[in-house]
């Protein structure tokens, strides 16, 4: 494969899924305006439907700008020699592979992150303000990104550093140790993210004692779960908008209820809520994930290790010195097509999971209040009742609301 040959496949890759993704939003947006179904008359009043659809139609109109003037940056920097400014920048500092790499992608991400910055910032303190979500603070919002590049410097920068001292050491075989390092790094994760991550931007306090607290433990001794950490996020810190989530496993497994969720919710609905979450655990599902994604990233460090000493694929997106760091960049565009199908078929199986917890929390607890719940985050959120199909399909790690409501009545 010739250079020329691979800097149009690159062209062509980074276009298509533009106008794919440009298609797909345009047939969702065509949507919003359809009559909403039956079983969620209930959802939204006429006001706040309203008000549901013009969110949906601001968000989609942000959305069309910000995606063309990142394949605009995207398009300019590759066409006129953005990569190898980089590389050369990095080539004047230092001789080093690893901190010449360092260097490289820092100018790229850190660079295109505050070229950016203004859209992000618009959509906090314009769209999510206008409808009255946004509760960060400008200083909230300017530290989230400083910590946001530490921790990239820290934990991107040390993997990256590692995979290439693997290259330089293994030659094409880098690939089995980078795979190791990596699965290791994800169990980790899963593992200490609430502990060691989450602290670092949320507040995390035990759930106080109380009918609550009493409830969710009830139910988790009737379910054979062990739960010793409950813990309450303060998410109202920077939106109105609810979660919750299930993390670790072990004794590092924990549950995390939103301050706004609890604010929200009824006590009957949260214990629903903390059912699901206990269903995906039950049901192995944050195991089958972990070893999942740990292939998948096992054949594509396979498959980079094929292509990593091609110096065309480093002249492809016109750096004229070869490196690991500017291959990687053309590979991982090249790869493009193929991480879109496996996270097609990621969401397939995560809408999967999330039925088999809905059902897990209905035969365990009762639908009706996981109903309500769903139907309470969905209003408060103003979200989408009537999504594309195609639109599911390639986006939605969940099932509509819809779908979920049926199936938890069936």
């Amino acid at each position: 494969m010739s250079s020329e040959f691979l800097f149009y496949t690159i062209l062509f890759i980074i276009v298509f899924q533009f106008l794919l993704d440009t298609a797909v939003d345009y047939l969702n947006s065509r949507k919003f305006q359809d009559p909403v179904p039956e079983e969620l008359q209930d959802v939204y009043d006429n006001k706040e439907y309203l008000k549901s659809q013009a969110y949906k139609k601001d968000n989609y109109k942000f959305g069309i700008l910000s995606s063309s003037f990142s394949i605009v940056l995207t398009l300019g920097f590759l066409i006129f020699g953005g990569f190898d400014w980089a590389d050369k920048i990095a080539r004047e500092h230092t001789d080093n592979p690893i901190l010449m790499a360092l260097i490289f992608f820092g100018i790229i991400i850190i660079g295109s992150d505050i070229i950016t910055t203004p859209f992000s910032y618009y959509q906090t303190f314009v769209i999510e303000e206008k409808y009255g979500f946004n509760k960060s603070t400008r200083k909230l919002f300017f530290m989230d990104k400083l910590k946001g590049w530490l921790m990239m410097v820290i934990l991107g920068g040390g993997i990256l550093s590692m995979i290439i001292w693997f290259f330089e050491v293994a030659g094409s075989n880098f690939w089995i140790y980078a795979l190791g390092l990596i699965a290791v790094f994800t169990v980790f994760m899963n593992l200490f993210y609430s502990r060691l991550i989450v602290p670092l931007f949320n507040k995390q306090t035990p759930l106080e004692d109380g009918p609550l607290k009493s409830k969710i433990e009830n139910y988790a001794r009737e379910v054979g779960f062990k739960l010793q950490n409950i813990f309450v996020i303060d998410g109202s810190r920077r939106s109105t908008k609810a979660n919750a989530y299930f993390a670790g496993f072990g004794k590092e497994k924990r549950v995390t209820l939103y301050d706004t969720l609890i604010q929200e919710l009824e006590e009957e609905e949260i214990v629903a809520v903390l059912a699901h979450e206990i269903g995906h655990y039950k049901r192995h599902h944050i195991i089958i994930n972990i070893v999942i994604s740990i292939l998948l990233t096992g054949v594509t460090l396979f498959i980079l290790s094929l292509f990593i000493n091609n110096p065309e694929f480093s002249y492809a997106i016109g750096v004229t010195e070869p490196s690991f760091h500017a291959a990687l960049i053309c590979f991982g565009i090249l790869y493009t097509p193929i991480s879109e199908i496996t996270g097609v078929v990621m969401n397939i199986l995560s809408r999967k999971f999330e039925f088999e917890a809905d059902d897990y929390a209905k035969d365990t607890y009762a639908a009706l209040p996981l109903i309500n719940s769903l139907k309470k985050l969905s209003k408060n959120s103003l979200s989408n009742l009537t999504p594309h199909s195609a639109y599911v399909f390639l986006h939605y790690s969940h099932p509509p609301l819809i779908q979920r409501i049926h199936n938890l009545k069936a």
